[in-house]
């Protein structure tokens, strides 16, 4: 019998440990396809070209810069909107709601980061778009603010749920504590139980943002599309085109292994790293602060 419940232990502790190990060799093998994939783009087209403010692959002018660009405005407006409202509704649903409320609340915001993305996109569309090309007097609703506007409400959800866990696992004496030292309610929320649950609450952060980036479907059919160098403030307010719109878009018309094909797999390569980086640095930051909260509790 000890035999036996040494083969199962012995199992089940490869089988975890191989599902662990799988993770980053996925990530390494679609890294390595990217590269081989993306890394023609280098030879086939000059620096200056690939790295310009024109992007018209019809007439072979391939710059990535308006795509990056227009990218980086719009996940930065997501994550304006996203992490004040994400993080104010986590801490309303854990602190403040009474219970039956927070019933309520909590599996609507939930429902709400399970729809489909176009569908959300579609009401963008249909919605969205006019009212702000009214509101807002202008030329057209299919503009950056309003992809951003529509990412953060898509990226809300993750960070609501995952911000609201982390302050949920703060434990209660830690609040009793604040308030027999004769700290108000909102003192407690802001001095103690937010830097109690900072790590979770920089991971849903971070997984909001992660989504923002990656988001396709909703984009596209918000944004406009118009491969225009957003480096203005007025830039937010116009048409724009981000990396993710522009694979998709085109990725299934392009012929296999030429330069266009090996162009969309470098700006594939390019948002993988700026992927990475964003996690990175995410992460980097929540190690921190449990190393700083070891250190205090020590």
């Amino acid at each position: 019998m000890e035999k036996t419940l040494n083969w199962r232990e012995f199992i089940i502790t490869r089988a975890i440990k191989a599902s662990g190990y799988s993770a980053i060799v996925f990530v390494a093998l679609i890294f390595f396809f990217l590269l081989r994939e993306g890394l023609p783009a280098l030879v086939e087209v000059p620096l200056s070209t690939l790295f310009s403010v024109r992007w018209y692959p019809i007439e072979s002018y391939f710059g990535i810069l308006p795509l990056i660009t227009g990218s980086i405005i719009v996940t930065i407006g997501a994550a304006l909107i996203a992490v004040p409202f994400g993080i104010g509704t986590a801490v309303f649903i854990s602190e403040i709601a009474p219970r039956w409320l927070r019933e309520i609340i909590k599996p609507l915001v939930e429902l709400l980061g399970g729809l489909p993305s176009v569908v959300l996109g579609f009401l963008g569309i249909l919605v969205l778009s006019p009212f702000l090309r009214r509101f807002l007097d202008l030329p057209t609703g299919l503009t950056a603010f309003t992809g951003s506007l529509l990412l953060g409400g898509i990226a809300v959800p993750t960070v609501v749920s995952i911000a609201e866990d982390a302050l949920d696992a703060v434990p209660r004496s830690y609040r009793e504590g604040a308030w027999a030292l004769g700290a108000t309610r909102w003192q407690t929320i802001w001095r103690v139980t937010l830097p109690a649950a900072r790590s979770g609450v920089l991971t849903g952060i971070m997984l909001g943002i992660g989504r923002a980036i990656g988001e396709t479907m909703a984009v596209m059919m918000v944004t406009g599309n118009a491969p225009v160098l957003a480096l203005t403030p007025g830039s937010l307010f116009s048409p724009a085109r981000t990396m993710t719109a522009t694979i998709a878009a085109e990725m299934g018309e392009v012929a296999n292994a030429s330069v266009h094909y090996h162009v969309l797999f470098f700006i594939g390569m390019v948002l993988f790293i700026i992927s990475l980086i964003v996690n990175i640095a995410a992460s980097s930051v929540v190690f921190r602060s449990k190393k700083r909260a070891e250190r205090v509790l020590s």
